[in-house]
């Protein structure tokens, strides 16, 4: 499941996943609501809280690759809190992509995080 954090505000948003994600995630939740954003504010700062995530079916992995592909330049921060081990060092190993900064967070540095992507 993907939701937006009630911390979201114009170009500062945050989502929350969980479980195990789906294609109806992506087109229903977060592509439209950050394709939105990308029209009305240009480049976001953007935080992804991996809070009981579980991975991704074949469809969303694949929703999720080409939509950072494409966006890969369209994002000025870009924060990872919590999630399996292995998800940091992904975040780590493909950070080269994104045009903007990316940090990677420990789940109970939430606050730290939003500060960083807001500030």
């Amino acid at each position: 499941m993907i939701e937006f954090m009630d911390e979201s505000t114009d170009k500062y948003l945050g989502v929350r996943v969980s479980g195990k994600l789906t294609d109806e995630d992506y087109k229903n939740v977060l592509v439209p609501r950050l394709e939105e954003a990308f029209k009305n504010y240009g480049k976001l700062d953007f935080l992804v809280h991996m809070d009981g995530f579980e991975g991704w079916d074949a469809h969303a992995a694949w929703d999720d690759m080409s939509f950072g592909l494409k966006h890969a330049g369209d994002f000025d921060k870009l924060a990872v809190v919590g999630g399996p081990k292995w998800v940091e060092w992904a975040v780590k190993a493909f950070r080269f992509m994104f045009k903007g900064e990316v940090r990677t967070y420990q789940d109970d540095q939430l606050e730290k995080a939003w500060e960083w992507v807001a500030g």
